[in-house]
């Protein structure tokens, strides 16, 4: 027997519809964070690859600190995902309770995340110059 989804008031169908294209907002913008982990983890070995394809002697520097910047990009956006879920369901609760108040920590934390990625990634690419 599956359980079927309350009926939402209509005074409260905008609200819902509304915290649905915010959720959604954050899975695209997650699946861009991840995204551009993957082009950071993979851009060394496309830059040997171009090199030895023109013929010229490919000089990458070795050190791994893309690998991990672009897999902590990867695990930011999968945090992302989930915090993203929480938060919209947090939202719907609060929305059907009638006592919605607006958080923005997860847009604080996501921000410090991402800036301190990119600081991380400046420093190797200014070191590897």
């Amino acid at each position: 027997m599956e359980k079927e989804e309350q009926a939402i008031p209509k005074s409260n169908t905008g609200d819902h519809l509304a915290n649905e294209r915010t959720f959604l907002a954050w899975i695209r913008t997650s699946i861009g964070i991840m995204g551009f982990g993957f082009v950071v983890v993979k851009f060394s070995l496309f830059i040997k690859q171009i090199t030895l394809a023109l013929g010229a002697k490919a000089v990458v520097h070795q050190t791994g600190n893309s690998q991990r910047i672009g897999i902590l990009l990867v695990g930011v956006g999968a945090l992302t995902i989930i915090l993203a879920f929480m938060r919209y369901q947090k939202t719907h609760t609060l929305i059907n309770q009638g006592s919605y108040y607006h958080s923005s920590t997860l847009i604080k934390v996501l921000t410090v995340v991402i800036f301190i990625s990119s600081m991380l990634l400046l420093i190797y690419l200014v070191r590897t110059t």
